[in-house]
């Protein structure tokens, strides 16, 4: 019902409550001069009703006037209390709030009922309802990604890259890196793989291991000695790292994994390898190159996210969709995920509301404290007005019932 309907309503209930009044003044002045003509006892049991429905009128009409606006415009005190005592009023509303609706006891038994997880389950089941999710995440993340400025994204990223950088200690990294490694023990995988590569270049450049032998050799020596000399080089040369290819406890292997191992320590305690790390970090890592490795890295990131989210059979949207659909049917069918999910929302919004029911209260207060007072009574009397006047009425027919009463007890018994 709108404002118009109300006042219409107000309107005409004031009327006929004020018709009433009016009928009852006549009537009590036409009987006032029958009386004065008329010996009819009758006239004055009419005459006393009316006298006292007229005195029962004006006091209900003031009462009710007194509420929304000062009787006949005059400043009688304690009137227009609705004007007057808003202040009051919205204290006393949001207190009355508060305590009678926002109580632990009664707001338990509407939080217990709540059960977000089965029907947000078959919303999201609906592909319209997923095709809408998507499409609006995409628009708002692109509008997001248009609005960033790339410079202050730039500078964000080469800020933070440069402070995860300042600490980095790439020797220490490296070093750890070694022994990572010799703790996984694969390092031997790379000493076996080499040990191979020796022996089969030995073999296969048998020759070079001659002419170097023979150039190496004196004169006087036989070819056939030097030859002799070459082929035993090459053969115990190939078979020293056969063994060590093949045998995993080779003596070759132990003594390489310890100079690894001194080595990796040397690495992370000394200071000339910290320097040197730290001036190839410099040099690799200086304010222009991370300037431009921070603008690449992010114009990668924006191009590949604007691109994924304009296409609508993307990669990420399809992967969105079927990490959806998985939820909506883990929602609908899976009741220890609805009792963790229904819990969680059950107990944060008992402990939400309970926490903020004073700012309901000052809501409340506030609200009705910073309404006019004249736009206030005006509410008021468009909300109730209309049941007011029948007050009016009632005190008219009752003023009169009493008036009548006591005029014939006093007829009769006086």
């Amino acid at each position: 019902m709108n404002d118009q309907t109300k006042k219409a309503q107000l309107r005409k209930y004031k009327m006929f409550a004020t018709g009433l009044f009016v009928a009852m003044a006549v009537i009590f002045v036409v009987t006032t001069i029958l009386q004065k003509t008329n010996d009819s006892h009758w006239i004055g049991y009419v005459r006393a009703f009316a006298e006292a429905a007229m005195v029962g009128a004006l006091a209900d009409w003031f009462a009710v006037t007194a509420l929304f606006n000062y009787p006949l415009g005059l400043r009688i005190p304690h009137t227009n209390l609705i004007e007057n005592s808003k202040e009051r009023i919205g204290d006393n509303l949001g207190s009355f709030v508060v305590d009678n609706f926002l109580s632990p006891q009664n707001i338990r038994p509407y939080i217990q009922q709540l059960k977000i997880s089965h029907a947000t389950g078959e919303w999201l089941a609906k592909e319209r309802n997923q095709d809408m999710l998507v499409t609006e995440l995409s628009h708002i993340v692109l509008d997001i990604l248009q609005k960033l400025e790339d410079d202050a994204v730039v500078k964000f990223i080469e800020k933070k890259a440069s402070e995860m950088t300042d600490d980095l200690k790439i020797n220490t990294i490296v070093g750890n890196g070694i022994d990572y490694i010799l703790h996984k023990n694969d390092h031997q995988r790379i000493i076996t793989g080499l040990s191979r590569q020796i022996k089969d270049y030995v073999l296969q450049n048998e020759s070079l291991v001659k002419e170097r032998v023979k150039s190496e050799s004196y004169f006087l020596i036989p070819k056939f000695v030097d030859d002799a000399i070459a082929d035993k080089i090459t053969s115990g040369l190939s078979r020293y790292f056969e063994e060590v290819e093949t045998d995993q406890d080779h003596s070759l292997r132990a003594e390489i994994s310890r100079k690894i191992a001194d080595f990796s320590r040397e690495i992370q305690t000394e200071e000339k390898w910290e320097q040197e790390f730290r001036s190839l970090k410099n040099d690799f890592l200086n304010e222009d190159k991370l300037h431009r490795y921070s603008s690449d890295i992010w114009q990668s990131i924006k191009k590949s996210l604007t691109a994924e989210l304009e296409d609508p059979e993307s990669a990420l949207k399809l992967y969105i969709r079927r990490n959806l659909a998985e939820l909506a049917d883990n929602l609908q069918r899976d009741p220890a995920l609805q009792h963790k999910i229904d819990h969680w929302i059950r107990v944060t919004a008992y402990k939400y509301i309970l926490k903020n029911t004073h700012h309901f209260g000052n809501l409340i207060s506030a609200t009705v404290g910073n309404w006019q007072g004249r736009e206030l009574s005006r509410k008021l009397e468009l909300e109730v007005g209309k049941d007011l006047q029948f007050i009016r009425v009632n005190g008219t027919l009752v003023g009169g019932l009493v008036g009548l009463v006591i005029y014939t007890i006093a007829h009769f018994f006086i």
